[in-house]
């Protein structure tokens, strides 16, 4: 480890008394006292930042101990956006899960950054809701103090530095986009802060599906109806091929000074069933595995009464 140097003011030779203020003889071994001091803090400052490590100690130590850590939970989502001749298109599916359940059937993974730049995101739901509305309350303040538009490369800086100081930990892989006073982007953010500029971006565990209708469909110089149908087709690819995603699609539209957000802009799998007096099956849809019946047993007890005497 590193180790920060102090200057000292080294004496050397015999102390002389002087007219101008100087040590006096006296004073030397307060000198060689302070000197001694100053070496010793030398050596024992150390460089503070960086990473703390402590808490990887503990899991460390307490495996050792037998103490099964907690495993990681995959999640799933679908998101993507592409850059058309007028803005960008982002797109999302509607499923949360929770391990193998469906938590929520129509949750919203399309956030507000700023009036021109939105953010799609995939992982956890907490982490991702969380570093979005943070970007979003700084880069507003941003537009307080200096009175104009927020640019998009701003909002990547800030979630690239935010998310490579957790070093993966903030579960949150984003696809970001909008259009600001240098044109369209479109950026895609991992969570150890790494990024991408593309012309058309993918991410979560549908992602695969997605980028599959991307790469064959894909063409410069999309119209906005062009690309709103080839966004949602690639959504219904990760809803269709990828059992963490589902429900519905989602597409918000970015151009110049306007956003129109499209929420369940499709519904690829509508409920066929609905029952106004709630689930009422009949006898025999419910199939029987094993059948066990226990009789019971009714228990006579006979009581006597003496008679009375007269």
């Amino acid at each position: 480890m590193r180790q920060r140097s102090i200057p000292l003011a080294v004496v050397s030779g015999p102390i002389r008394a002087t007219n101008g203020g100087g040590l006096k003889a006296s004073d030397s071994f307060f000198a060689g006292e302070l000197w001694g001091r100053m070496a010793k803090a030398s050596v024992d400052a150390r460089t503070k930042g960086g990473f703390s490590f402590d808490l990887y100690q503990r899991n460390e130590m307490l495996l050792k101990k037998g103490l099964q850590l907690p495993k990681f939970r995959k999640t799933g989502t679908t998101i993507v956006g592409l850059v058309f001749q007028d803005g960008v298109i982002l797109g999302a599916d509607t499923r949360a899960t929770e391990g193998p359940i469906v938590a929520d059937k129509n949750c919203e993974k399309i956030h507000y950054i700023a009036p021109n730049i939105y953010c799609c995101g995939a992982g956890t739901a907490a982490d991702t809701e969380a570093v979005t509305d943070m970007i979003s309350s700084q880069l507003q303040l941003h537009r307080y103090a200096t009175g104009r538009e927020s640019r998009v490369v701003t909002a990547l800086t800030l979630l690239k530095s935010h998310l490579f100081g957790y070093q993966g930990h903030v579960s949150a892989a984003l696809v970001l986009g909008g259009v600001d006073v240098t044109g369209p982007h479109l950026h895609t953010v991992y969570p150890h802060g790494s990024a991408d500029t593309l012309p058309f971006a993918t991410m979560g565990s549908g992602s695969l599906a997605a980028m599959a209708v991307f790469e064959s469909k894909f063409r410069e110089g999309l119209t906005k109806d062009e690309g709103i149908k080839l966004v949602s087709e690639a959504i219904c690819s990760g809803i269709f091929n990828d059992l963490g995603s589902g429900s519905n699609v989602d597409v918000c539209v970015i151009t110049k000074g306007q956003t129109e957000y499209l929420r369940n802009h499709q519904l690829p799998n509508p409920r066929t069933y609905t029952s106004t007096r709630g689930y009422n099956f009949t006898k025999g849809h419910t199939e029987v595995l094993t059948t066990k019946v226990t009789p019971l047993k009714s228990k006579k007890q006979a009581a006597e009464v003496d008679a009375m005497e007269e």
